[in-house]
């Protein structure tokens, strides 16, 4: 059984940065399309940053020029830096991704900016 294991997020006053990473563990053979989600509570979880396997990564408008997706195929670790945070940047975040084929998501980490 594969999975993915969040680490990083925390408290930080507006305009500093954070560094989130996954790693996925387990038996694997393939990573397609990882990418992070926020949560709020009340609202549903909106697509952060997305990036395949090969090929550029797409943002949402609100996070963009301030985070950047990464990954490492070699590691099959994929990461959020985020930099320039707000205060409504506060949420859950979560990985996500396409593990042999099967859609699975991390345990999701608390980012909260102070104003």
């Amino acid at each position: 059984q594969a999975q993915f294991v969040e680490s990083g997020g925390g408290l930080v006053q507006s305009g500093g940065s954070l560094r989130l990473s996954c790693a996925a563990s387990g038996s694997i053979f393939s990573i397609n399309r990882m990418a992070w989600y926020r949560q709020t509570p009340g609202k549903q979880r909106e697509l952060v940053a997305v990036i395949p396997t090969g090929g550029s990564a797409t943002y949402a408008d609100s996070v963009k020029g301030r985070f950047t997706i990464s990954r490492d195929n070699a590691k099959n670790t994929v990461s959020l830096q985020l930099n320039s945070l707000k205060p409504e940047d506060t949420a859950v975040y979560y990985c996500h991704g396409f593990i042999n084929l099967a859609p699975y998501w991390g345990q999701g980490t608390q980012v909260t900016v102070s104003s």
